[in-house]
């Protein structure tokens, strides 16, 4: 239930209070006060499950003999948030809060920033190996971000355990190249100021570590990186969406900002190749970076029949001379637009099996225009 934040920091906690009494010693429902919301399911499943918010809690930390296959497992997360940590630390540094990597169990494999080490309370939670899953901890901003997949704040109280009540908590979901969660990221202060605004921070900052980890798939030197942007947003920034194609066209790795824009992406499936996602001929993208500056963006369509600017990068730039020595595909000069439109009305009447009346209501179209656009080629039904 993520309760309403208050300029007033004790009306804050009276108020959280007020739920944990209501949901988790009265039985009440948290709508009765008001503060119905995801939180209070996360506390009636430990409840059900027969956790107490006054249980002992420890910190288990997984087996010596599985750290290193940890930390090995994970090495192209840790290696893509690295630099981020270090950022999030200066930006922290003064509000007694530090930055905490998981995996997507919930195990951290690494922590950063301003950790009192002589403080039991930052110290076991920020070891590596250390559990904070909910299997183990209960409602969690860790457990919260990994089981909710969206950006969460936890305050105090918000923790099932009371024990955990000095924790103010910022967490985000990571999503990897292929769109599984594969880790959180975590801002943790202890008896420290309410900071509802490092959600916002977290976010960001768990998409560059996406980001990271999307454009390090660009393994070979006709690899292409395609940035993505709606029209009248300029590219070239963390909001982004990023495809990485491989010489063929195939995709390799996206990261969540093109899985909203380009439906195609939600469900990851091997094989998918760039034509599955855009109404054009794919190696117009490729010839853009090497006949093209890589600032220029193109108009490019969608099978929705949304369009899209697009930035295409090649893991080898056009000012490397090497650019020149590979052998650049040939593609025929742009479709006019009428030309993609029909496309899109064929694919849409192939889809419906030639109801061209189910895919006019598919595309908004009258039936009319179906017919008139695809002619002959259309068998009317």
């Amino acid at each position: 239930m993520q309760l309403a934040v208050h300029h007033n920091p004790e009306s804050r906690l009276q108020q959280i209070a007020l739920a944990r009494q209501a949901v988790l010693h009265d039985g009440k429902s948290a709508s009765r006060t008001g503060t119905q919301t995801w939180i209070e399911q996360s506390w009636q499943q430990c409840l059900a499950s027969g956790k107490k918010p006054n249980d002992n809690i420890t910190f288990d930390i997984v087996a010596a003999s599985t750290i290193q296959q940890l930390m090995d497992s994970n090495q192209a997360l840790l290696q893509a948030a690295r630099p981020v940590l270090q950022s999030l630390s200066r930006a922290i540094a003064s509000t007694r809060y530090f930055a905490i990597l998981t995996n997507a169990d919930g195990v951290v494999i690494d922590a950063q920033g301003a950790i009192d080490q002589s403080d039991r309370r930052a110290s076991l939670i920020t070891r590596i190996g250390t559990n904070l899953s909910e299997r183990a901890l209960a409602t969690t901003a860790i457990s919260a971000a990994l089981s909710e997949l969206q950006p969460i704040w936890l305050h105090r109280g918000e923790h099932f355990y009371a024990a955990n009540s000095a924790y103010s908590c910022a967490g985000a979901p990571l999503f990897g190249p292929n769109g599984a969660c594969i880790g959180m990221l975590d801002l943790t202060g202890i008896d420290a100021a309410e900071r509802p605004e490092l959600k916002h921070l977290v976010a960001q900052s768990a998409r560059s570590i996406e980001n990271a980890l999307t454009i390090g798939h660009l393994k070979g030197p006709r690899d292409l990186l395609v940035r993505l942007n709606w029209p009248g947003r300029a590219l070239g920034d963390e909001t982004d969406g990023l495809v990485c194609l491989n010489a063929d066209g195939n995709v390799t790795a996206a990261n969540q900002m093109a899985r909203i824009m380009v439906p195609q992406l939600t469900e990851w499936t091997a094989g998918q190749h760039a034509s599955d996602l855009f109404a054009m001929p794919h190696n117009m993208l490729f010839d853009a970076t090497c006949r093209q500056s890589n600032k220029t963006a193109l108009e490019v369509p969608l099978w929705t029949g949304l369009w899209l600017h697009a930035m295409p990068v090649m893991a080898t730039p056009a000012t490397d001379p090497a650019c020149a020595q590979l052998p650049v595909p040939v593609s025929p000069p742009q479709p006019p637009l009428k030309d993609i439109e029909t496309a899109l009305i064929r694919k849409a009447v192939d889809e419906a099996r030639g109801n061209v009346q189910k895919a006019a209501q598919t595309l908004g179209i009258s039936r009319a225009t179906v017919y008139r656009r695809l002619g002959a080629a259309v068998k009317r039904h």
